[in-house]
């Protein structure tokens, strides 16, 4: 049996459980004269074994040990040794021992976690088992003592319970955190990293600290079950990937596993069917616009690897029609500057410069290349053919100075790989994609304006006229600015396995290699 020594602030000594239970045999007797009803806890002092005695003091003293041995550093394992540190109350173990809880946090582990494509060894299912059954047989030793095997339990129970409900509600991965610390903006010169380009910049649910003591508190409530139930993710296009597992080869296996967390990750802005919007897949290079009862598609051009197009969600707030490119200053610095002087060079590409403080534009050259790299000066490029961004932006807030637009190399499209952008999305049909972004389809004369600011043939009769009436080489700027109202949701994403219309999964390349960085994190699951 076991006994309960000085238990969390309870009276000192030892108390075996069979005198409870003899007293309350006592106290049910029907009035019945028994020895037994004489006994008192006095009586049972040689009943006590040491080995038997649960002490919580030991207790936390194995749990230190614990936390100190485990090098594991995956979100729930930090959460799991930060709530011990902070001396929170058992969550597993009490003055009876271990409970059936225990049972169904194991069940519920056998039945899922090979199924979602993890080791039950990751979660130590194999040794929370092997402790359960010696606290039950009061199988213990020196090495095994009740209080090492309770630690155990209590340590390991919270680190597999806290592993699975968070990375089935959250993500086993943290894209944050990976994605943002894998390009250095800057090295030292060893070549170390200074600085890390951002590359996610998505608005998502984490698990605070919030977040685990609730979920730890489901075990003590008795609503484990319950809880185990609602943590798993019901997305269709992850049950779609999850089914394709058991017959995965290694490669397919591991594509899996990576979308499919992407897919548990908890985006507070999702995609939602009953709404317009646009989604950019970078693998993919492809831009789908949605609404209820409208989809078409085209391809895009992204990112380069050195300037990846960022992961984002925003909206679109307003279209530019022959828009001015002000120069980023990475490209002044990389490609722009080491021509400073060469007005020739300036006038080719009609790119002007202008003082920042007064917007005074100034003779390219008398602009060295030390005033270039100043700051002092911004270079742009003048609206119209021929401009890197084509005849149309399409612009949202965001912190990268990324935006969708036209492009003045069209054959770029005929590429299959379309990493070509300083981080920007060209799009193959602009026109039709500001068509789709109008709240409702214009009159045939305000397409015909948007068409001729654009160097479009007009449609209509009354655009036709117009140009026919154009003085020669006048340049119309029928639309400057058009507003998108309401805002369209936009989505620029990046799955290696994507569902494309009709709800088919295809397949994509790792262009950025984010799958591998991915798997690296996952690898800790699969061990």
């Amino acid at each position: 049996m076991l006994h309960l020594k000085g238990w969390q602030g309870g009276q000192k000594g030892y108390y075996p459980l069979i005198a409870l239970f003899l007293l309350l045999v006592s106290s049910c007797n029907d009035g019945q004269q028994t020895t037994v009803g004489q006994v008192a806890l006095n009586d049972f002092t040689s009943l006590k074994c040491e080995d038997y005695a649960l002490s919580a003091r030991q207790i936390r003293e194995s749990l230190e040990h614990l936390l100190r041995a485990d090098a594991d550093v995956a979100t729930a394992d930090l959460r799991a040794k930060d709530y011990y540190r902070h001396d929170q109350p058992f969550v597993w173990i009490d003055r009876l021992g271990v409970d059936s809880r225990a049972d169904t946090l194991v069940a519920e582990l056998h039945r899922r976690v090979t199924d979602m494509g993890f080791t039950e060894r990751s979660f130590r299912v194999a040794q929370i088992e092997s402790d359960l059954s010696r606290m039950r047989r009061l199988d213990f030793d020196a090495a095994n003592s009740a209080n090492r095997v309770a630690a155990r339990l209590e340590y390991n129970l919270t680190k597999a319970y806290l592993r699975y409900v968070l990375g089935q509600r959250f993500g086993f991965t943290n894209p944050d955190r990976i994605l943002n610390r894998l390009d250095a903006s800057e090295t030292d010169s060893l070549g170390r990293p200074l600085g890390y380009r951002n590359l996610f910049d998505v608005d998502m649910e984490h698990p605070g600290k919030y977040y685990e003591y609730a979920a730890l508190r489901k075990v003590r409530n008795d609503s484990l079950g319950n809880y185990l139930a609602e943590v798993l993710p019901d997305d269709d296009v992850y049950l779609q990937m999850k089914q394709r597992l058991a017959s995965a080869d290694d490669q397919q296996r591991t594509r899996l596993l990576v979308n499919m967390d992407r897919r548990r990750w908890r985006e507070r802005n999702r995609v939602c069917s009953a709404q317009k919007y646009v989604v950019v897949n970078v693998p993919a290079y492809h831009l789908w616009a949605v609404s209820p009862d409208t989809l078409f598609d085209m391809r895009a051009a992204c990112g380069a690897q050195k300037t990846k197009t960022p992961l984002l969600t925003s909206q679109i707030t307003h279209m530019e029609v022959n828009p001015q490119w002000l120069i980023p200053f990475s490209i002044i610095k990389n490609d722009i500057a080491r021509h400073a002087g060469d007005s020739s060079y300036f006038a080719r590409h009609r790119y002007f410069i202008a003082d920042r403080k007064s917007g005074q534009r100034l003779n390219a050259r008398s602009v060295s290349r030390s005033q270039l790299l100043s700051g002092n000066y911004r270079v742009g490029q003048e609206g119209g053919e021929g401009n890197a961004l084509g005849r149309i932006i399409f612009r949202f807030p965001n912190n990268f100075s990324v935006f969708l637009h036209d492009t003045s190399s069209p054959g770029v499209f005929q590429r299959d790989d379309r990493g070509v952008s300083h981080g920007c999305v060209r799009v193959q049909r602009p026109f039709d994609l500001a068509c789709f972004l109008f709240s409702e389809l214009p009159d045939e004369w305000t397409l015909d304006k948007l068409r001729i600011t654009m160097g479009m043939e007009p449609q209509s009769e009354k655009g036709i006229k117009y140009m026919a009436d154009l003085e020669p080489d006048k340049k119309p700027q029928l639309i400057r600015w058009q507003s998108v109202s309401p805002r369209v949701p936009l989505y620029i994403t990046y799955y290696t396995l994507f569902p494309v219309p009709g709800g088919q999964l295809k397949t994509y390349p790792d262009v950025y290699g984010y799958d591998k960085v991915l798997a690296e994190a996952l690898a800790t699951f699969r061990q």
